[in-house]
């Protein structure tokens, strides 16, 4: 319980922080399952654009602060190595 007016503002302000960006966490991994889901299944139109999607969605968590950044470009770095292998001349 906080004790001051100002510690009660902070912990109202993280729950709401902490509420947003869970709704953000929650987007980029699916947008991160459906990509990976697509690739596997070698189905190229599907999967550029769930790739794409998923790069999106990744780079603006980190941009919001959801994720740290650097977590994004090894998610995107890993995501991309994936799919080169799945689609050599599809990504370039």
């Amino acid at each position: 319980m906080a004790n001051t007016k100002t510690a009660a503002k902070r912990a109202k302000q993280a729950t709401a922080r902490q509420a947003r960006n869970q709704i953000v966490k929650s987007a980029t991994k699916t947008a991160l399952k459906g990509a990976i889901e697509a690739l596997q299944k070698k189905d190229s139109s599907n999967a550029k654009a769930a790739y794409m999607s998923a790069v999106k969605a990744l780079s603006k968590a980190a941009s919001k602060g959801s994720i740290p950044k650097a977590r994004a470009a090894r998610k995107i770095s890993r995501l991309t190595h994936f799919a080169k292998k799945a689609f050599p001349a599809a990504l370039n």
